[in-house]
């Protein structure tokens, strides 16, 4: 018997698209991030048709981290559930620095140490703590890596 996965995206934004992945995998880790236009949860469980029930849409905890968009990296989310952490990460390509920050569960912040392609990874526990400078490039490619590391591992 594996190990059941249930998955939430949301892409946030003028027309909200939620993403349900249901499977099971080799091994999980549950807990959630919120990158102001992306937020993914994770729930794992390891029974027999366990995932039966979609992944939990938690409420906010009142802790806010800076975001990144098109523009800049000064935009604020509140985070929510068990993301008690804020967390930077940062991918180096082709002499362009891409930078994505937001939200995330100290087991996503914990995971996030080797994570294949992207250059550094931080993550802080302090209120505002990912600091609002830096301007972005697109960050979806960063996000899409971040994601597939945590899906597929």
């Amino acid at each position: 018997m594996g190990t059941g996965i249930s998955c939430i995206i949301h892409v946030l934004g003028d027309n909200s698209v939620k993403v349900k992945i249901k499977d099971c995998v080799p091994a999980c880790l549950s807990g959630s991030m919120n990158f102001g236009i992306i937020k993914v949860t994770i729930s794992c469980c390891n029974s027999d048709q366990c995932n039966l029930q979609d992944a939990p849409d938690p409420n906010p905890n009142g802790k806010k981290c800076y975001y990144c968009d098109e523009k800049s990296c000064s935009k604020t989310v509140s985070c929510s559930g068990n993301e008690d952490h804020c967390i930077k990460a940062t991918e180096t390509s082709g002499g362009q620095s891409v930078v994505g920050k937001g939200c995330a569960s100290k087991s996503m912040c914990d995971a996030t140490a080797s994570v294949p392609g992207v250059a550094r990874i931080s993550c802080c526990d302090g209120n505002l703590c990912n600091g609002a400078q830096s301007v972005s490039q697109s960050f979806l490619f960063l996000c899409c890596s971040l994601l597939s590391y945590f899906l597929l591992h």
